[in-house]
């Protein structure tokens, strides 16, 4: 049976198409979800996009975070429902504490564009398990509030614990704290990513097909989880 994975779109959203058609390369079923619906809809995961969710206002993802969708996501989280979030989907992962830690303000102040090499350092996630510890990746960057902060006690948990999902290689493109651009929660099924898998996933469109691993990985995680 085909995987069913939901990708949200909230007013604002950006790469929701592209996310879906990454989903549907990686050979599982889009399924669209919309953020004033609370229902999932019987989907196996889920894809919070990028883009600029309710204009940014207050702060990234800090309005998304209360949309009725939020609400289930939150709960099916909790029960180990894979949810990715990408740029503003990791924004709103943070605003819901679902992760830790928050997107701030690029510490040179400006929007950064460009492909970025990144490595790969926890393959235990339902969104990473098909790569390789140390593996080098090349996955576009844009974002102008891409810059992970926490606390040191935070940052050393994420250490210790083996949550930095990856980092920056390269160069540091926002300033993000030792250089993370993802990380998961301690279950392993919630990943938040700075960079954009979904516009690594075509020869055609993409620097590489490198971001395709992460729509992959969890097909086969689903594939291991019991019904």
């Amino acid at each position: 049976m085909t995987a069913r994975v939901g990708v949200v779109t909230f007013p604002g959203s950006l790469d929701d198409g592209d996310a879906a058609r990454a989903v549907r390369i990686a050979g599982a079923e889009p399924v669209r979800l919309w953020h004033g619906d609370p229902e999932l809809h019987g989907v196996d995961a889920v894809v919070l996009p990028g883009g600029f969710s309710y204009g940014d206002y207050l702060r990234c993802g800090a309005i998304a975070r209360f949309a009725p969708v939020m609400e289930k996501i939150v709960d099916a989280a909790a029960g180990g429902l894979p949810v990715l979030g990408i740029c503003n989907g990791f924004q709103i992962l943070c605003e819901a504490h679902l992760l830790p830690g928050a997107l701030t303000r690029n510490q040179h102040l400006h929007f950064r564009n460009r492909d970025q090499i990144l490595r790969i350092e926890a393959t235990g996630t339902a969104w990473t398990n098909t790569f390789q510890s140390g593996q080098e990746v090349l996955i576009p960057v844009k974002n102008g509030e891409g810059c992970y902060v926490a606390d040191t006690a935070t940052l050393d948990a994420l250490e210790a614990e083996g949550r930095v999902v990856a980092r920056y290689v390269g160069g540091n493109p926002n300033g993000s704290q030792r250089d993370i651009a993802a990380i998961t929660n301690p279950a392993g099924n919630v990943v938040g990513i700075m960079p954009h898998p979904e516009h690594a996933v075509e020869a055609l469109t993409g620097p590489s097909l490198d971001g395709l691993g992460f729509f992959t990985s969890v097909l086969k995680h689903l594939v291991g989880t019991p019904a």
